[in-house]
């Protein structure tokens, strides 16, 4: 798969089928995120995969409960603010080391979605995983074999989103 073509046909997959997604796959998603560009390359993120007993914790969390509780496989990213220089930039970074595990997750024929209304209760996840106060949510990415095909989504044209 092309790179553009796999940004234009990634969807956000919010119905997964039982199948697992197995160490490998995972392992491949998780390899894509460390290799996102990060300012001083200083590599801001944590990964937590969730165990099924911490994704059923977690779904407490979010009115998206179902989605995550039904993906078979669910990966917490963290920044860990011990390594951070600057916020907005380490944010950023986040945001493209999500991004590529989620083109990874869709090379891979799996769905993914990147859970950003777990925010709401970013204290209470990290606490609820035992973590540090170093450590703070940035998504959680529900992950597992969609259960449907997406159809194209409608995108603003060009010119729409330039300014001159």
């Amino acid at each position: 798969m092309q790179v553009f073509e796999a940004i234009k046909t990634r969807r956000s997959t919010r119905s997964f089928k039982k199948d697992d997604v197995t160490p490998q796959q995972l392992e491949k998603i998780l390899e894509a995120g460390r290799w996102a560009p990060s300012g001083l390359n200083n590599q801001p993120w944590k990964f937590k995969t969730l165990s099924e007993n911490e994704k059923k914790i977690v779904s407490g969390f979010t009115k998206y409960r179902k989605i995550l509780e039904q993906a078979p496989a669910a990966i917490a990213v963290f920044m860990d603010t011990k390594l951070s220089y600057n916020r907005d930039k380490d944010v950023l970074s986040i945001g493209a080391c999500i991004q590529n595990m989620l083109l990874e997750t869709h090379e891979q024929g799996l769905g993914g979605l990147w859970m950003g209304e777990i925010l709401n209760q970013k204290e209470k996840v990290r606490e609820a995983l035992h973590l540090p106060e170093t450590l703070e949510l940035m998504a959680v990415i529900a992950v597992g074999h969609p259960s449907e095909e997406k159809p194209e989504t409608v995108r603003k044209n060009l010119s729409e989103l330039m300014l001159y």
